[in-house]
């Protein structure tokens, strides 16, 4: 098993290539299961998370075609071509290695007609429930049964058009809801829908592949169901949460880096935010430039919020900023329960956080020192990558799978803009 190994006081220069979204991809390769066409995404991350939903796929009977980018910081091409699907068995040992993989379900049910799921895994950051899932599938005619840690969901007429109301905003069923939708006879109304930006890449690839889908980016989505998609190709966007990532790290680490491809609008709210901590931030024509000009940051309090609120994803990192502020913040994650987890470990960094319930209180700190630290979940993960590049001495990060998970070669480009960073055997 490897390790990330920091030394930390290098400040950051240059410029980091944001990757393809996680969070899109894999739901995008879920919707080439609603087509027997291919479905051919580019600009896709190399991720752990990516070859295993891959693998999910073909275990469908899909044809996987990978072609990889030539060129450092471009994504790879997939072709998805589901022209026969030969099962609609998900299995606890797929399925289990991460959440997305669930999103299968709407579009085998919303094509086949029948799927049996196991109910998902990933990070342990609290309850994720999928009733929400089950509820929409339900309201569209399927039936639901649950047994044995599995779903299986039939609707052997096919689903049909209904209204939707989810009771709290979710990612997820949205999505799920959306693509089942797609295939559905008659019109679909989703009310409190979600507005993440990877919600309307979902719905524009849709659209791309036949669908007609109109609301995207509101909290109200419509779909007119029809007969069949036919196959597209789409871009998957730029991944928001690694771009914040790497805006964070320049904040805590000094310096100036250019994110090529990343998005003002989908990060605005961590934007100002770092402005507030004393980042200057500016666009170019590329993406955003982040300099910090050696001073040390100004402590500013944080909320998590669903879009275009600050993301739950970003909150172990700005916490890890938040830790050699000059004050004290306050950081509440209103998202997922037990979402502190990375807290202990940056305390072992010499970082100052009490919790109580949702809130952490956050006394920033002259300077951390490196120590030997475990990752807990993805997002945990990496805020300890982020102390470890401001810390006095060697930080060296280990349970680095959660980080492959999600973060397409970060210590490559880490290191590319000056950060001592490196990948190393235990």
């Amino acid at each position: 098993m490897d390790r990330i190994r920091i030394r930390g006081g290098n400040p950051l220069k240059g410029e980091i290539p944001i990757s393809g979204a996680k969070n899109a991809a894999l739901k995008l390769m879920a919707a080439s299961l609603l087509t027997a066409e291919p479905l051919t995404l580019t600009n896709v991350p190399r991720l752990a998370d990516v070859r295993a939903m891959a693998e999910l796929l073909v275990s469908f009977g899909v044809g996987v075609q990978v072609t990889m980018a030539a060129k450092f910081g471009e994504g790879d091409t997939m072709k998805l071509e589901a022209r026969e699907i030969t099962s609609v068995f998900a299995s606890y040992d797929m399925v289990r290695k991460m959440r997305a993989s669930f999103q299968v379900l709407a579009p085998l049910v919303a094509r086949q007609r029948q799927a049996k799921v196991s109910l998902p895994g990933g990070c342990a950051i609290g309850a994720r429930p999928v009733e929400l899932h089950l509820n929409a599938l339900e309201a569209m005619g399927a039936k639901i049964d649950l047994a044995e840690g599995y779903v299986t969901a039939t609707a052997p007429d096919g689903l049909k058009g209904a209204e939707i109301v989810f009771p709290f905003v979710s990612v997820g069923a949205t999505e799920t809801a959306m693509m089942a939708a797609t295939l559905a006879r008659g019109t679909t109304k989703i009310v409190n829908a979600a507005r993440e930006p990877e919600i309307s890449d979902l719905g524009n690839c849709l659209i791309a592949m036949g669908a007609e889908i109109w609301g995207l980016g509101s909290s109200e989505i419509t779909v007119v169901g029809v007969e069949k998609l036919h196959g597209a190709a789409h871009r998957v966007m730029a991944d928001r949460i690694e771009a914040g990532t790497y805006a964070i790290a320049a904040a805590i680490a000094g310096g100036e880096i250019e994110l090529v491809g990343a998005s003002h609008d989908t990060i605005a709210s961590l934007l100002s935010l770092l402005t507030k901590a004393g980042a200057e931030v500016s666009s170019t024509p590329r993406g955003l430039k982040i300099h910090m000009n050696g001073t040390r940051p100004k402590s500013v309090d944080v909320t998590t919020a669903p879009y275009p609120g600050f993301p739950t994803d970003l909150q172990a990192q700005i916490m890890a900023l938040m830790a050699v502020a000059d004050g004290t913040s306050v950081v509440k994650e209103k998202i997922f329960e037990n979402r502190f987890m990375h807290v202990p470990e940056l305390a072992r960094m010499g970082a100052q956080v009490r919790i109580d319930g949702d809130t952490a209180t956050v006394r920033g700190v002259e300077k951390l020192k490196g120590a030997q630290v475990m990752a807990t979940d993805l997002r945990a993960s990496v805020s300890l990558v982020l102390a470890g590049l401001v810390a006095d001495g060697e930080t060296n990060v280990g349970r680095i799978y959660h980080l492959d998970r999600g973060f397409d070669r970060l210590e490559e480009k880490l290191s590319r803009v000056g950060a001592d960073i490196a990948r190393v055997p235990e």
